[in-house]
């Protein structure tokens, strides 16, 4: 079989060839709900892929505890790559491992993990297309109860970042000029400044564009089809240079779904501005705008 590996989406197919042919692998379920952060838990623990690993975006994903080294700013914080890839040892994920992200939440929530090994440096790793839901429908089997599956330590270890990271004020130095796009993955009305259910400020960076991260996947729960995505970036961004992109959204989780659909789109990869809005709004001095 193939064994070239798999690092932006994965069928349910090919997610069970590799199985079947027994290759190193780890399938890390990322479920989450920001209004009820113990409910992807509960949704892992009640139907999972078998042997999956359990992801909690505030726990494992994400760096709460106000520590120096914290790789971003905003309401969902980076841990430092070092802190990270300590986790990835401590639940047996190695180098040599293909990783399997997946959640149900049109991969609003595994893409976090999907961007942050990447950022590690390590390329292979792929969201299962469609999520759990696909899973099941093919009639794949699942798993109940919580991870108990005893895990040695694997022999994870850093490599040069294959995901760029932007920070605040190296966005701010940029606003504006041509050599740089900001792509806000917001719902709209959020976007405009007419709500804001999370954050103390309502509105967005000004010069950002609008692209909500729910208009990635198609109506059969799937990322659309790459020639679709291609076409919905480019009218999007109306002739401005893809590598030029800044993604970010409320706390840099959902703006993943738009930085892995250029990908597929075949327009690179494109920037992460992890802290967003939630950093960007909280921080004196930096600019908002409204409409």
């Amino acid at each position: 079989m193939n064994t070239a590996p798999h690092t932006t989406l994965i069928s349910v197919e090919q997610l069970q060839a590799l199985m079947a042919a027994g290759q190193p692998l780890t399938v890390f379920d990322c479920s989450f709900d920001l209004s009820s952060p113990t409910a992807g838990e509960q949704q892992f623990v009640q139907a999972h892929i078998p042997g999956a690993v359990y992801a909690h975006l505030d726990r494992d994903l994400s760096d709460k505890t106000g520590a120096a080294d914290a790789a971003s700013g905003g309401r969902h914080p980076l841990p430092s790559r070092e802190k990270f890839a300590a986790w990835l040892r401590s639940v047996g994920f190695s180098s040599d491992m293909q990783a399997v992200v997946v959640d149900r939440q049109g991969a609003n929530y595994c893409g976090r993990l999907w961007w942050m090994l990447k950022w590690c440096g390590h390329e292979a790793v792929a969201v299962l297309d469609g999520g759990l839901q696909a899973w099941q429908a093919a009639g794949s089997a699942v798993a109940s109860g919580p991870d108990t599956t005893p895990r040695p330590a694997g022999p994870f270890t850093l490599s040069a970042p294959c995901a760029k990271l932007v920070t605040a004020q190296q966005l701010n130095q940029h606003l504006g000029h041509p050599d740089q796009a900001v792509l806000d993955a917001r719902a709209t009305p959020r976007f405009r400044g007419e709500v804001e259910p999370l954050d103390p400020v309502a509105g967005h960076i000004p010069g950002a564009l609008n692209r909500p991260f729910v208009l990635n996947i198609g109506p059969d729960g799937r990322f659309k089809p790459a020639a679709v995505l291609r076409q919905e970036f480019e009218t999007l961004l109306a002739g401005r240079d893809p590598a030029s992109v800044v993604h970010h959204c409320g706390s840099g989780v959902s703006a993943i779904p738009n930085l892995l659909g250029m990908e597929i789109a075949g327009l690179g990869r494109a920037a992460l501005f992890a802290g967003s809005w939630s950093e960007w709004c909280n921080t004196p001095g930096l600019p908002v705008a409204q409409g």
